[in-house]
């Protein structure tokens, strides 16, 4: 099941995912490495061909590359020390682990190089991870901070009471991060995901937040509230970034 998104920017730090989908069934849902967006951080400057930079960043890029993702989808590295460093991190939703996560991660790899060439820094995201990279030699914010968030729509209304399905939409979000909050004490995998018929719809939904985060229940409790926003009520969303996400299908 394959849709056309539209871009809207919205105010905050870029977070993982939140997601919902109108789906028959989860089994019908396509995992694609479609790009989904990208941010460049120009304010890090360039880097020069055949610089320490430079080889620092391949060094790191190869890394994502030839991981293994087995039992987590989640990397994080740096080379060299403040003010001289490179930091990435790189993460797969929470079911693309394995070789799924892999190649996800030679996409991005690819894609990051494409989109930001000769940047010091940026982010990408595609349908199963995202790659964030930073010249700034130091640990990547753990506390949400709302600067580089954005949500994507599927274009299609829901059917029958849009209103009604968007309150029990929310509250079914609301049990997901519960479980996400309780998997924080026994998991590195900060992840939940499920379906639930809501009167003539099924929704799949799924949250995640980014290994690193803190504030993981306030992230995803605060994007949930983008999904509906100003009452438009859709077969399918997402809110993404580099701390926490949300999706879902109906």
């Amino acid at each position: 099941m394959k849709f056309s998104y539209n871009l809207s920017k919205l105010f905050g730090f870029p977070i993982l995912a939140i997601q919902f989908l109108i789906i028959h069934s989860v089994s019908s849902l396509n995992l694609t490495n479609e790009y989904l967006n990208h941010k460049c951080f120009l304010d890090q400057g360039i880097y020069n061909s055949g610089s320490d930079y430079e080889d620092k960043l391949n060094t790191l890029l190869r890394n994502v590359r030839i991981a293994n993702y087995d039992l987590t989808g989640f990397l994080r590295a740096s080379r060299g020390h403040a003010p001289y460093s490179v930091t990435i991190m790189f993460q797969c939703r929470g079911d693309s682990y394995g070789s799924k996560c892999n190649t996800c991660g030679d996409k991005a790899v690819a894609g990051f190089r494409r989109k930001c060439p000769k940047i010091k820094g940026g982010i990408i995201w595609y349908d199963q991870c995202f790659l964030w990279v930073s010249e700034i030699g130091e640990e990547m914010p753990l506390n949400t901070n709302y600067k580089n968030m954005f949500s994507m729509y599927n274009p299609n209304n829901v059917r029958g009471d849009a209103k009604l399905f968007a309150k029990r939409a929310v509250d079914f979000f609301s049990e997901l991060t519960l479980k996400v909050e309780k998997n924080t004490k026994i998991s590195v995998i900060l992840y939940a995901a499920g379906e639930k018929k809501l009167g003539k719809n099924t929704l799949y939904a799924m949250v995640q937040c980014v290994e690193l985060t803190i504030d993981c229940k306030s992230c995803l409790t605060w994007s949930i509230t983008k999904l509906f926003k100003n009452g438009d009520i859709k077969q399918g969303g997402r809110v993404l970034g580099s701390n926490c996400d949300q999706y879902m299908v109906a």
